[in-house]
């Protein structure tokens, strides 16, 4: 099992292996044929206050997660479908902002490493 992280804009690769658009939000600009996406997990996403609050602010980075991971925790269902595709495969979570490091594809990672190695 490997996690990779990608903008959605970059271009895919064979390396890639499935792809997973981890934003509830259609990344702008970016067409449904070129994304190649195989799955939209609108569902896993932080809710839309949550982001709405965050609005990618470093500062606001620890908190962030600890709100968005207690979000995970009541979504089984959506936690269990990502993880089942883990199982099978490598996966890249895709995501729409620019910020490379401190946005809700990175803190999924984290959160999904967290709980496989239980």
């Amino acid at each position: 099992m490997n996690i990779l992280l990608k903008r959605a804009y970059d271009p895919a690769d064979p390396g890639d292996g499935f792809r997973i658009l981890v934003d509830r939000l259609w990344p702008r600009g970016l067409s449904r044929e070129s994304a190649k996406i195989d799955l939209w997990l609108k569902s896993i996403a932080p809710s839309n206050e949550l982001r709405k609050w965050y609005q990618h602010d470093p500062e606001k980075w620890p908190e962030f997660q600890k709100r968005y991971f207690a979000e995970l925790d009541t979504n089984r269902a959506a936690v269990t479908e990502l993880i089942n595709h883990l199982k099978r495969q490598n996966v890249t979570f895709l995501f729409g902002t620019k910020d490379l490091q401190y946005n809700n594809a990175a803190a999924l990672k984290t959160y999904v490493e967290s709980k496989l190695a239980r």
